[in-house]
């Protein structure tokens, strides 16, 4: 199948060569030339300008959007609708506001070109992993684009089938599903990246009471120098707490136990801000999530290792880079 990707970074090109190894031929357009050239290289369909991109695509053409949140995703959505024709399709694969989307896809309806949102999570790994795709929209069209999601997708893999799985239909066991109308796909995204903020936190206040367990003026008796990284590659094999999060986890404390190249700024990139409104707005309480919010506000005054774990877990599965990290080795 031809889908087109607007958006070469970390994910829109890791998925565009997922996409290009089962076959599917992908037409790519970036800001950067450079990063086109190199797609093309691999066996993409470069283009040099938005018009260009449109032009290679054949209808009913398919526009994968994978930029920034926010104004990116906007003028990219706004400018594809501008070109594209009745019976084409936009994809949202960012992290936008469901919100926006339901804005977006109300315009994209009025021109009859249908609107994707998806909440796409693997990060830099889903090139091997595969992205865990939560999908909203009109039910006849994202069953049209069915292969592109199943490729993209991790598939059923080694894990173990839930009891009771097999009396259900559906594609959730190959690793995305239609969530939805339109929004509703970065609906539960928004919600899913909340949860992620209350596992992380938990995690990193964790092992920061291990790593102050030797203080002195703890009783003799009772102070511990604990190995931490041993801690989280223990807990990976056979313990309830066992996640991707803390193979990522033990993976930097294997790398660097201190996590001395980590000040502690923890950045949050909108969703768990989202999350706390959503819950707001239907009254449902959620301490945990909103604890965990706040949490990260906090460690822009002072930081402690449970930030710096909170850092290095954002760098392993995402590829963020705290904005003073940056700065301190400029």
């Amino acid at each position: 199948m031809q889908l087109g990707m607007v958006g070469l970074g970390r994910m829109g090109s890791n998925m565009t060569r997922r996409l290009m190894r089962s076959g599917h031929q992908v037409v790519v357009s970036d800001l950067s030339a450079d990063s086109v050239k190199q797609l093309a290289s691999e066996g993409a369909v470069g283009s040099a300008s938005l018009e260009d991109f449109i032009g290679k695509l054949k209808p009913p053409r398919a526009a994968w959007v994978m930029v920034p949140a926010g104004g990116p995703t906007e003028q990219t959505v706004l400018a594809l609708a501008q070109h594209m024709q009745h019976g084409d399709t936009i994809i949202d694969g960012g992290n936008s506001y469901y919100k926006d989307d339901v804005r977006r896809a109300r315009l994209c309806k009025d021109k009859g070109i249908h609107y994707i949102d998806v909440g796409t999570s693997g990060g830099v790994w889903g090139l091997e992993r595969g992205y865990c795709m939560m999908i909203g929209g009109p039910k006849e069209t994202v069953q049209r684009l069915d292969s592109i999601f199943k490729t993209l997708a991790p598939g059923r893999g080694e894990i173990p089938r839930t009891p009771g799985r097999e009396r259900l239909n559906g594609t959730a066991e190959d690793g995305y599903i239609h969530c939805g109308p339109s929004g509703a796909g970065h609906f539960v995204k928004m919600v899913h990246n909340g949860i992620e903020y209350g596992i992380m936190q938990a995690y990193a206040e964790g092992f920061d009471i291990f790593r102050n367990a030797s203080k002195k003026d703890l009783p003799e008796d009772m102070r511990y120098d604990l190995n931490l990284a041993d801690i989280a590659e223990v807990w990976r094999r056979g313990s309830v707490v066992s996640s991707w999060l803390l193979d990522l986890t033990a993976m930097a404390l294997t790398e660097n136990p201190t996590l001395s190249e980590y000040t502690g700024f923890v950045q949050d990139s909108g969703e768990g801000r989202w999350t706390i409104q959503a819950a707001i707005e239907e009254a449902v309480p959620v301490g945990v999530l909103s604890a965990a919010l706040y949490a990260r506000f906090r460690s822009r005054q002072e930081h402690t290792f449970a930030d710096k774990m909170l850092s290095a877990m954002r760098q392993k599965f995402g590829g963020h880079v705290e904005p003073s990290i940056v700065a301190k080795t400029a």
